[in-house]
């Protein structure tokens, strides 16, 4: 919806009707995630993609009749067809769940929320009784919430989860009972959340820094170099991170560590002692989910011996993902920063990084 926003703006100032779909359930593999999402103008236009191809024709076909009959929302699913491939349908074989509605006066503070950058969940029921279906709640972290779903109860029930989904970056569906009971299948709420991006800290301004914050910034991160050493911390040597400092890792994260939380990485690339160990000492005691540090096995030994020292305990240094990277045979910085961010993929999703020809199972996660 972020990168929709633009479209949206220019439609509805052109004086334009619009209908937007989002994935808010997959089953099986799918080519885009919950929260992928489409929009279509009464004239035919169409921006954003919630299936890489596969279904769109058939959204802008339902979305166009939810613009003519100015009729409730509609949940609508797409699978594959063992009968005709060239079906409507997902040809990598899983079911998506896409919500189709028209953007109201009820999107209005929704699309300001999400323009203003800052971290928003938005629960929208997409099942459950005809006069809530479309019903919104607009969740922000230690504001009150602002919508509603047709009971205090669920309301309650609905923001509580949603803070929590935001804080993991997550969107996906969650039942509850009319009133927001647990364990109760009458209303499906689909969260979806707006979180700002992902940071990575890069400590270390060295060779390997400038190809690991390229990388990153392909996936979506909000990249910081940072190093004690001004002749290198420098913009000319690291212009594509977002922020470049100049300060020692620990004092650095002594002021930036209490906003780190799951979806954030550090990584130590200093290979000297005097600041790595500083540097993983502070990262341990964030909420970052993934930490690493480079250097070779005798180094993360003799590493292991010196973050013991500090007090840290073994399962503290456990946590350390040393010598950073999956095993890919990696040589240059640039193989180094996909190894790197290859190992952070796979320990955020869970999965086990083997070959996808050696594994069995549905290739995307299942999610929502």
């Amino acid at each position: 919806m972020r990168d929709l926003l633009d479209d949206i703006d220019r439609w509805v100032a052109a004086g334009h009707r619009v209908a937007v779909g989002r994935v808010v359930g997959l089953d099986g593999s799918g080519p885009r995630q919950p929260g992928a999402a489409m929009v279509v103008n009464d004239q035919g236009e169409v921006a954003g993609s919630v299936s890489g191809g596969c279904v769109e024709g058939a959204v802008v076909t339902d979305a166009l009749a939810v613009l003519s009959a100015g009729g409730p929302p509609r949940l609508v699913s797409f699978g594959y067809s063992d009968d005709d491939a060239f079906a409507v349908g997902l040809t990598c074989g899983g079911t998506v769940r896409v919500f189709i509605e028209t953007l109201d006066e009820r999107y209005l503070p929704i699309l300001e929320a999400i323009r203003g950058g800052g971290p928003v969940a938005l629960a929208t029921i997409v099942e459950g009784p005809a006069d809530r279906l479309g019903a919104k709640l607009l969740v922000r972290p230690g504001a009150p919430a602002v919508g509603r779903l047709g009971d205090p109860g669920l309301e309650r029930v609905v923001a509580r989860d949603a803070v929590g989904e935001l804080d993991a970056g997550r969107s996906g569906t969650r039942h509850y009972g009319l009133a927001g009971e647990a364990r109760q299948t009458d209303v499906t709420v689909f969260v979806e959340s707006f979180a700002p991006p992902p940071r990575m800290i890069i400590f270390g301004a060295v060779d390997f820094t400038a190809a690991l914050a390229r990388v990153a910034k392909v996936l979506g991160y909000r990249v910081t170099v940072c190093d004690a050493r001004e002749v290198f911390a420098t913009r000319a040597r690291f212009p594509m991170a977002d922020d470049v400092v100049v300060s020692w890792p620990d004092r650095y994260l002594a002021t930036q560590g209490a906003e780190l939380g799951p979806r954030d990485a550090v990584c130590v690339l200093t290979h000297d002692a005097k600041f790595d160990v500083p540097a993983l000492v502070a990262a341990l005691r964030t909420r970052a989910g993934y930490v690493c540090a480079m250097g070779s096995r005798r180094t993360q030994t003799q590493r292991v011996e010196r973050l013991l020292e500090t007090g840290l305990s073994p399962d503290e240094v456990s946590r350390v993902m040393a010598p950073a990277g999956l095993d890919l045979g990696a040589r240059t910085p640039e193989e180094t920063a996909i190894s790197i961010c290859a190992e952070m993929i796979a320990r955020r999703t869970g999965r086990s990084a083997g070959s996808l020809r050696d594994q069995e199972g549905p290739i995307h996660g299942s999610a929502g």
